[in-house]
């Protein structure tokens, strides 16, 4: 079992250069699928959420050929060896869903994927994603397996282009939308779709593939079928939730951190809540510097939505900033009715964190009156103590690593693989701008202690001797 050992107490002081966004990279290598053309990706992070999206379409026939160092990754899938998608993928992530999409234009053939994974934040019902491709002519069914189920889907008399009205700006509705209605005859328009900049650059990567499609400021996406496909060079977006992560640590560490390729538009709502708490930052060509420039200032009110509102992935560990800022604030979720499961680790470490059931907050809410904890009440500034730690998901992991910088003691933090699967080379990034941490292997029982003490004997006695 690896762990990271993190001493906090240290202002953070450097540059570092964000990696591509996960959101994005794994999203547009589905997206290739839909054609039998060489497509050449840029800016790539090494993490293990690409990876597996990596593994899943060389199941189904990709030829990959990815360059981790130089972040690149070259695809193409000139014919499809299955269409089933094995069940050792269920739960991985939440990209096999979106096979469908990809798939159901590329042939006539039955596509079966396992149920949808990813962070334990809240349900991730697929019926948008369902009912969507079922206006386009899809049929879709949902089979019990011996473990976990999966989604058989064809369609029958092939795609046919339509009026999609989603009940909520779901962006994995919206990107399974989008990719089906690619080979749907006609156009399809998509009313009330996400307009993430994970999804600009899907549309982006579709519209150099040859596809004709377009958005307006209504939330309205229009795809025109498309028959003819070509070549594909694209630089993946940076991603804004890695950028964020950094800003917040050089903040509550006292610090202050330049990250290269931090984009000014993608982080607007992101930028105004830092300069309510009395955060710095400049903004650059090249990115964004972000600094503590004197107390931070609680008393803010935050309400997490779709873009361009405050991200829900921004939210764990703006929260750990806030129990250093001077009052009390609220934060109101409105997008996972669970995402709050975090702040017990924070009460321990000496957080003052209350949740509620109420919605705190002016926004629609889906969870309003239904017993959810999706609000909560910070009062800062608190003290943090240091902590055994173990990560519940990925943005509970980052938010768990800020309390540890902050935090004057040792801290070891566990389940580190969530962290692995959203940040590329986190350890090296954080120790280059003077972060006290280390990864370690730590031995977890009896037999594998054993085991490796019989090794390291082995090791000894083949080892020649010197006279």
């Amino acid at each position: 079992m690896e762990i990271l050992r993190i001493k906090g107490g240290f202002p953070l002081e450097g540059k570092v250069k964000a990696a591509g966004a996960k959101n994005a990279v794994t999203k547009i290598l589905v997206a290739s699928l839909i054609s039998d053309k060489r497509c050449t990706l840029h800016n790539v992070p090494n993490i293990a959420e690409v990876e597996v999206t990596v593994d899943l379409c060389k199941e189904i026939g990709s030829e990959i050929h990815w360059d981790r160092k130089e972040g690149v990754i070259e695809i193409i899938t000139k014919d499809l060896k299955t269409t089933f998608i094995p069940q050792r993928f269920s739960g991985a992530n939440r990209i096999p869903i979106l096979m469908i999409g990809a798939l159901l234009g590329r042939t006539d053939q039955d596509i079966r994927v396992p149920t949808a994974g990813g962070c334990q934040i809240g349900k991730r019902p697929v019926d948008f994603h369902i009912q969507s491709l079922e206006k386009l002519g899809a049929v879709i069914e949902y089979q019990n397996m011996e473990k976990e189920g999966a989604y058989l889907a064809r369609a029958p008399g092939g795609l046919k282009g339509t009026i999609i009205h989603l009940p909520y700006p779901s962006v994995g509705a919206t990107e399974n939308s989008i990719l089906a209605a690619v080979k749907a005859k006609g156009t399809t328009v998509i009313k009330n779709a996400a307009v993430e900049p994970e999804i600009l650059d899907l549309v982006l990567f579709l519209q150099k593939l040859g596809v004709m499609i377009s958005f307006d400021v209504d939330r309205t996406i229009q795809i025109q079928y498309t028959e003819q496909f070509y070549e594909v060079e694209h630089t993946v977006v940076t991603d804004r939730i890695e950028a964020a992560s950094f800003g917040m640590a050089a903040i509550a560490s006292k610090g202050k951190i330049f990250v290269e390729g931090a984009q000014h538009q993608h982080m607007i709502t992101f930028l105004n809540k830092l300069r309510e708490v009395n955060a710095g930052f400049n903004i650059r060509n090249d990115g964004i510097e972000f600094f503590y420039k004197g107390p931070l200032k609680g008393g803010i009110h935050l309400e997490t939505e779709v873009h361009p509102g405050f991200m829900t992935d921004w939210q764990q560990p703006f929260v750990v900033l806030l129990t250093q800022a001077q009052g009390f604030s609220t934060i109101h979720e409105t997008v996972y009715e669970n995402r709050f499961g975090y702040t017990d680790m924070l009460k321990q470490m000496g957080a003052d964190i209350e949740l509620s059931t109420s919605c705190l907050g002016c926004k629609e809410c889906r969870f309003a009156h239904q017993g959810f904890y999706h609000s909560l009440m910070v009062k800062g500034p608190t003290p943090l103590s240091s902590k055994k730690i173990a990560i519940p998901d990925l943005r509970a992991g980052f938010a768990y690593v800020l309390a540890a910088l902050i935090a004057p003691d040792e801290s070891i933090i566990t389940n580190i693989y969530n962290l692995d699967r959203g940040y590329e080379h986190l350890v090296e990034k954080l120790s280059s701008v003077g972060a006290h941490i280390s990864r370690e292997r730590q031995i977890k029982d009896v037999k594998e202690k054993i085991s490796s003490m019989q090794a390291a004997s082995i090791l000894t006695e083949n080892t020649p001797k010197t006279p």
